[in-house]
């Protein structure tokens, strides 16, 4: 109610010349991407992200992830409407943090996720917060897709298949919004920046994987927890020399923190199954409405049949 109740007309604030040129910026390529993603990539045509909110705080919440000491499967946490997610969102740090602390008590691997944006699934007119105009207007553009993708698909209980099609839309559609702006040197810089971050990526996902067939082994548990450890750390060494070899800081912000089973769970939600759905635009010669169709139908399926897609590019040659 919060965000709602302080919603500002986003072409109201443009008419004003007095807006700063980088705020007008930012929210020019707001309208801009919103219209686009409707137009050309059948994403709803609603009035979001057509209002600004501003917000006294760096971020419009932030989010608890959590998982067992011995287990790369993270908790979930039900609600109505949306049903179990493998998050907990708190509007306030200090309450986040609390949760995390009292989680990390029992045991669990915990970590804490600001957030800039997030959807209530198209049953609200959802705004842009001042958090998300932090963002670069590519990042912002993303942003927008991303969440757009949620309203037009979003499996109730299953946050892995609902993020990985939001996270594949937000790529296909950030590519084609560039390319129709004429923003190609833009798009090149980008694809040079996903191939890094694909690396860091394969590299928590090939831990996590090292660490799922640890964990079902047969040693004690202080043994197991000396392994763990042993992995995680040249885990941050391998991202270490990442980064240092693409000369980036982008990573800093988990190398600076010790990696843990949470990590890999959040990780592994976003990622794990993007390159399915990409190969599943790609089927359809990147026909989007096509492929829209086909997701919509992929989510209506079984629990399991939807496991298996994700999975379905782990060893196959995919995008």
């Amino acid at each position: 109610m919060e965000l709602l109740t302080q919603r500002q007309d986003i072409e109201q604030l443009l008419a004003d010349d007095r807006l700063p040129p980088d705020r007008r910026r930012k929210l020019e390529t707001v309208l801009d991407v919103r219209e686009f993603a409707s137009r050309e990539l059948g994403l709803p045509d609603n009035d979001s992200y057509r209002t600004l909110v501003e917000l006294d705080r760096p971020y419009v919440l932030w989010n608890v992830i959590a998982a067992p000491e011995f287990s790369v499967q993270p908790r979930t946490w039900c609600y109505p409407l949306v049903g179990c997610l493998t998050y907990r969102g708190w509007f306030r740090r200090a309450s986040a943090e609390r949760s995390a602390r009292r989680l990390a008590e029992r045991g669990m691997d915990v970590r804490v996720v600001p957030v800039a944006a997030y959807s209530t699934l198209g049953r609200f007119a959802d705004p842009v917060t001042s958090p998300m105009l932090a963002h670069d207007p590519i990042g912002l553009a993303g942003l927008v897709l991303h969440e757009l993708a949620h309203q037009q698909l979003f499996v109730p209980g299953d946050t892995r298949f609902s993020e990985a099609f939001a996270t594949a839309v937000e790529r296909a559609g950030l590519d084609r919004w560039l390319t129709a702006r004429g923003l190609g040197e833009a798009r090149l810089r980008l694809a040079r920046e996903r191939q890094v971050a694909a690396e860091f990526v394969a590299l928590l996902l090939e831990a996590k994987r090292d660490l799922a067939a640890l964990y079902a082994g047969p040693m004690d548990e202080a043994a197991m927890r000396a392994a763990k450890r042993q992995r995680l750390a040249a885990l941050r060494e391998d991202g270490a020399q990442l980064a240092e070899r693409h000369a980036t800081d982008r990573f800093d912000r988990w190398l600076a923190s010790e990696f843990n089973n949470a990590d890999l769970a959040l990780v592994a939600t976003y990622e794990e199954g993007t390159r399915a759905f990409a190969a599943l635009l790609a089927e359809y010669d990147g026909d989007f409405g096509r492929f829209l169709q086909a997701a919509q139908r992929l989510s209506r399926q079984t629990a399991e049949t939807r496991e298996a897609f994700l999975n379905s590019c782990r060893t196959t040659a995919c995008p």
